[in-house]
């Protein structure tokens, strides 16, 4: 059987297990997603149809306990979660503006402007040198400025 028939027949039920599973949609869709390339990388040879059926199932199960054991080690917050904790409707601009930034000017500027780290301290942390810590917090700040300075004019001609 072929990849597109394979698709048409078990993609539901693989999904249907999937979100089972995750619940969660887009986790499942991945696995689900996953499962087929798993397919496609394998080429498995089956005796039967139950026998493919049965090796998609079980290798889409595979794959949701695997997410399910990567998600209890490496929890995850959402933005909008973090945005409600936060009481100034400023606040979560500037959260979901820093999410924004690339993880090493991230990792810099929430040290350094949130929790109160030194750069020197910062650089103890990150096993990084003082001036690459300067220049990322530089980087950091010129990106946000930018994105403030866009987002100004956006509302300039807004209002």
């Amino acid at each position: 059987m072929c990849i597109e028939e394979l698709v048409l027949k078990y993609s539901n039920t693989l999904y249907k297990i999937c979100i089972v599973m995750l619940c969660n949609e887009q986790d499942a869709k991945d696995a689900v997603q996953d499962t087929f390339c798993r397919y496609l990388e394998k080429r498995p040879d089956f005796t039967n149809e139950e026998h493919g059926k049965a090796w998609l199932i079980r290798v889409a199960s595979n794959i949701c306990r695997d997410m399910l054991r990567a998600r209890s080690r490496h929890p995850k917050v959402s933005i909008d979660d973090l945005s409600n904790v936060l009481a100034a409707p400023a606040q979560r601009d500037v959260l979901t503006e820093l999410m924004e930034l690339p993880p090493k000017q991230k990792a810099v500027i929430y040290l350094h402007y949130v929790d109160g780290y030194s750069v020197k301290e910062i650089a103890d942390i990150l096993k990084i040198t003082e001036s690459a810590v300067k220049k990322r917090m530089q980087r950091g700040r010129e990106y946000l400025r930018l994105s403030w300075k866009e987002e100004e004019g956006r509302w300039k001609t807004c209002n």
